[in-house]
């Protein structure tokens, strides 16, 4: 009894920290636009902001693993958050003397203390009571990671964010003097809340520093990556994370442009209870805004379709085989944009928002799926499974080539296959559950 109030009182503790991992995250870049204009940044250049943050994960997900099978999950835990509060230490110096190469590498150090967070959190919560129930545990922590994004651009649009962002020809305008006391302020704005984040992630490491946490870890094994390399389950879901993360950013990043292409613009504008949401959710009569803001505020239904989703995948999995479920969402999913690639207007756009709710469950099932027996070999397992997110830097590009040539519609026949990849993944791990149960 001790020991599952223990693991309840763990898991918690945990939990509140993917919310506040996935809250910090989305208010770091609520910040970007601002930093654009500090930094007078190309698209090119604001490109690699993104670019920074998946080469964390893909050069740094590994050696967490490995670092995480030395020290344990706790301090592993201790060493993400303390390396996350030095990165948003460096955008004191970055934004003062506005060099954009600073900024990187603190967005850079950021994202590689998450690296850790994710290699030690997600298979920490997996452990934490029966293997049955790993999918579930996780779906629910993941659905508070879910939560924290959907809070923060909020929060960032109340606090940190102000109207006084001037434009590139308003910035042109200014004399000298102006433009050096209006830059000087803008990066005064960015340091604040970023100091401000960096305390409150101190905090946290002090709070870590003395809770007690179950200790969970074995000694990991010799020639551990060499045996996970030959885990053909293991390997296969590396793969499921890659092409899950690659669609999920590519049909996300891609949305806008896609409805601006079916000019679903007017169609909102036409119909009342479109304009209506429309209206609410921008806080704006739609007649003063730009067509790309219009379609923009329906976006928020893709990624929110996440949180949802994984409170009910949470539920799910723990009452059905995970394997099952996942196959299910999948083959979800593909309906979901076969019919918004064969219909126009109101139908074409709600399916492929529908799709945000079918993404909910596949991350942690998928993880929790690979991570299925491994025992002792599990942090170094969960450093290769983060090294897959990286297919969120190769899947986008390549979806945007295809819709350079062949259309947007034409073009989701590859989010189809990374779909259909994910549902033979969950199809085959379900048989295996249902032989070993038999």
């Amino acid at each position: 009894m001790s020991n599952h109030k223990s693991y309840r009182s763990a898991f918690i503790t945990i939990t509140t920290l993917f919310f506040l991992w996935g809250f910090i995250t989305v208010l770091v870049d609520s910040l970007i636009p601002r930093l654009r204009d500090v930094f007078e940044l190309s698209y090119f250049e604001a490109g690699l902001v993104q670019f920074a943050f998946f080469t964390a994960y893909f050069v740094l997900s590994v050696p967490a693993g490995f670092i995480l099978s030395k020290i344990g999950y706790k301090k592993g835990i201790i060493l993400g958050l303390t390396i996350m509060a030095i990165g948003c230490l460096l955008f004191y110096p970055a934004s003062s003397y506005r060099i954009f190469g600073i900024f990187l590498l603190g967005y850079f150090t950021l994202a590689g203390g998450m690296t850790i967070l994710q290699v030690a959190a997600n298979p920490y919560v997996a452990l934490l009571g029966s293997e049955e129930g790993a999918a579930s545990r996780l779906n629910l922590s993941q659905a508070f990671n879910s939560l924290g994004t959907a809070i923060a651009p909020l929060i960032g649009a109340m606090f940190l964010l102000s109207d006084t962002i001037k434009s590139s020809e308003e910035i042109a305008a200014l004399s000298k003097a102006e433009k050096e006391a209006y830059y000087i302020s803008e990066a005064g704005t960015v340091q604040t809340p970023f100091i401000a984040i960096a305390g409150f992630i101190l905090i946290l490491v002090v709070v870590f520093r003395f809770i007690n946490l179950p200790k969970l870890m074995q000694q990991s094994p010799k020639d551990g990556y060499g045996k996970l390399l030959r885990n053909k389950m293991m390997l296969m879901g590396a793969l499921g994370i890659f092409v899950y993360v690659g669609a999920e950013v590519a049909i996300g990043s891609y949305l806008v442009n896609y409805f601006i292409d079916m000019n679903i613009v007017e169609v909102i504008k036409n119909s009342s209870v479109m304009r209506y949401i429309a209206e609410v959710l921008l806080n704006s009569d739609l007649s003063t805004l730009d067509g790309k803001a219009i379609v923009g505020a329906f976006v928020l239904f893709y990624w929110s379709g996440a949180m949802v989703g994984r409170f009910i995948g949470a539920y799910l999995t723990k009452i059905l085989s995970p394997g099952k479920v996942l196959s299910t969402f999948a083959g979800l999913a593909i309906t979901m944009i076969l019919i918004s690639m064969n219909t126009q207007g109101l139908v074409a756009m709600w399916s492929i928002l529908a799709v945000g709710l079918f993404n909910s469950i596949m991350f942690p099932t998928i993880f929790t799926l690979a991570l299925d027996g491994l025992d002792d070999l599990k942090p170094q397992a969960s450093g290769l499974l983060c090294t897959a997110i990286v297919g969120g830097a190769v899947i986008p590009p390549m979806y945007g080539f295809l819709t350079d040539n062949i259309g947007f519609k034409l073009a989701l026949l590859l989010v189809i296959l990374c779909y259909g990849y994910i549902l033979f993944y969950g199809w085959v791990k379900n048989k295996k559950h249902s032989t070993v149960k038999g």
